[in-house]
């Protein structure tokens, strides 16, 4: 990478919540680091951010999972003057054997690779005297759930990784802010149009421009964490007062599902 004056590196930049970090720092003049691991996507994206703000952009496609990742990419990109660690994935699934490919997966991208890359580039922050780091952690740290149990605790996992961190990144003049967002309105959620418009209209579902919006705001006002939005105000605590076996009884009905192996009928046991 070149020697530029202000960086911003995004992870998970191909699209979604990312790539609009990407075009709202773009558009405060940053140049552009973007890493993903989807080639074609991560261009195209380049290409209409460059033609868009008329900044310099650089990509790098690598999987974040692999070991080594974040020494990589910051051999890539050594000094960024923020970084947003925004690469995720999600999945709703009781887990089992079947499905414990994706649980190291999502626990090496959510926890693993930011964990690292917080550590190695607040360093190099700190040596500066200054710097941003964004983290993207979620509502569902503060709900335990059927179907969503790595999901939730990895985030739990950044929300108080991010919000330590920051102590002792701050009296160096590093910032590092952790944002809690409610459900927004990406190909994350494999959510039919109607449904989507609907959660839209209503407020439960934000867009990406508004959470970046906020969050780059709360970033460059030293928040250390951020929750956007009446959603996180109100549903964790409408959740935390549902009984127990409630939660048990509408996982196995709408999360389970019908190959998982559970009765729905009998929700303290499983069938072969």
């Amino acid at each position: 990478m070149p020697d530029l004056q202000k960086t911003a590196l995004v992870t998970g930049a191909s699209s979604g919540i990312g790539l609009e970090f990407a075009r709202q720092l773009a558009r405060m003049g940053y140049a552009l680091a973007l890493v993903s691991n989807r080639e074609q996507e991560l261009a195209d994206a380049a290409e209409g951010l460059r033609t868009a703000f008329g900044v310099p952009v650089q990509t790098l496609c690598i999987d974040l999972t692999k070991p080594g990742a974040a020494e990589e990419v910051l051999a890539w990109c050594p000094e960024p003057d923020v970084l947003v660690n925004d690469a995720g994935m999600f999945f709703m699934e009781y887990l089992s054997p079947e499905n414990l490919g994706k649980v190291r997966t999502m626990m090496a991208l959510h926890m693993n690779v930011v964990t690292e890359l917080s550590i190695l580039a607040g360093a190099r922050m700190k040596e500066k005297g200054g710097g941003h780091i964004l983290n993207i952690s979620s509502m569902t740290a503060r709900i335990p759930a059927p179907g969503i149990v790595i999901y939730s605790s990895t985030k739990a996992y950044l929300k108080m990784f991010g919000k330590s961190l920051s102590y002792e990144l701050r009296p160096f003049g590093v910032i590092l802010t952790t944002v809690c967002p409610s459900a927004v309105d990406t190909g994350l959620y494999p959510l039919p149009e109607r449904l989507r418009g609907f959660l839209r209209r209503i407020g439960l579902i934000r867009s990406p421009e508004w959470l970046v919006r906020r969050s780059l705001k709360a970033l460059f006002r030293g928040r250390r964490t951020f929750s956007p939005g009446l959603t996180n105000v109100l549903l964790p605590p409408l959740i935390a007062i549902l009984p127990a076996r409630l939660i048990d009884r509408l996982g196995l009905k709408w999360i389970a599902g019908p190959h998982s192996g559970l009765d729905p009928e009998s929700p303290d046991k499983t069938t072969d």
